[in-house]
């Protein structure tokens, strides 16, 4: 019985089979990790004895298929896109491919936007994971041999710039948060990405043990931080940080879209543009809820938002 990821890098798909690997939960022979550049995965890894595969989501179906073969269990990771036209086909090209493949249990890598079980989202960046969850229930409904567990990730606390205008905390003269947004609640309930990787390590172990006993299954699993922040408070909390007062300025999605970092950021206008629509989501209180899943599955409270985003910029302040 095959355990997958696919793709096998990038800061979630790495902390994940790392964990996994690490506590050895699953053997190494039963890990295939997935990825564009296989040879890249760290050789403590290679020498454990995983399988190492070469595939992209934009490869053709048969190249997919053939890296699926054998697998029993995929963790799906979703493209890193919040473009909804572009990611969506992709994703669901993977999941035919897989289940054409054999794979009889998907876990995905939703994101926690939208509230639990709610199949529409303000957020642009949400609207994919809503259609491969869709696409989840589709295939079980017509296979009953096929299951899925779609693990919507809290949004990450090292993510914090995105959503904060990727201010500049070295800029003396930078103290103003240009977003469309007034900081006010219902706010974010931000979570460490290393420690959601470690959770969904252990959700894809537990399935991997027992199958029939595994709660998740055909479900989604809310993984989030301890607390909910509001966007006010995570500008108080990089005001401490920088040494000066940042304060939110609400500004149209147009003034958002024109600052020379958020366009340097997303690469055009219209995909800017797109993005702005997250904070609509949040508005209406879809990253607000609090879930004590993360904290069950670690068994110890997960890291508090200020203490990861205080180690992540000493870091780069440092540099």
């Amino acid at each position: 019985m095959s355990v997958a990821i696919f793709p096998a890098s990038g800061g979630l798909g790495t902390s994940t089979y790392t964990h996994l690997l690490n506590s050895k939960a699953i053997p190494a022979s039963e890990i295939v990790l997935i990825s564009r550049f296989p040879d890249k995965t760290p050789k403590v890894f290679q020498d454990q004895g995983v399988h190492l595969r070469q595939a992209t989501f934009e490869d053709p179906p048969a190249a997919l298929e053939a890296a699926f073969k054998g697998v029993k269990t995929l963790f799906l990771i979703s493209y890193p896109s919040h473009n909804r036209g572009y990611r969506t086909p992709l994703q669901l090209a993977a999941l035919d491919a897989a289940h054409r493949a054999g794979v009889k249990h998907v876990f995905y890598s939703s994101l926690a936007f939208a509230l639990p079980e709610n199949d529409t989202t303000k957020a642009e960046v949400m609207g994919t994971h809503l259609d491969t969850e869709a696409h989840l229930r589709k295939i079980a409904a017509q296979d009953p041999s096929f299951t899925w567990t779609s693990v919507r990730e809290g949004l990450y606390s090292e993510s914090t710039p995105i959503y904060t205008a990727f201010i500049d905390l070295k800029d003396p003269s930078s103290t103003e948060i240009r977003i469309p947004h007034d900081g006010s609640g219902p706010g974010i309930s931000w979570a460490k990405r290393d420690e959601l990787g470690e959770a969904t390590a252990t959700l894809i172990a537990q399935y991997f043990k027992d199958p029939a006993a595994f709660p998740w299954t055909n479900k989604i699993v809310l993984l989030t931080g301890p607390r909910e922040w509001s966007l006010a408070e995570t500008a108080k909390l990089l005001s401490e940080i920088a040494g000066r007062d940042l304060t939110i300025r609400q500004v149209s999605v147009d003034e958002y879209v024109n600052q020379p970092q958020v366009l340097q950021h997303f690469g055009s206008a219209d995909l800017a543009r797109t993005w702005a629509t997250a904070w609509e989501a949040i508005r209406e209180g879809e990253t607000a809820l609090v879930s004590p899943t993360l904290e069950q599955l670690l068994g110890r409270r997960p890291e508090e938002f200020d203490v990861t985003v205080k180690n992540q910029y000493a870091s780069l302040l440092a540099k």
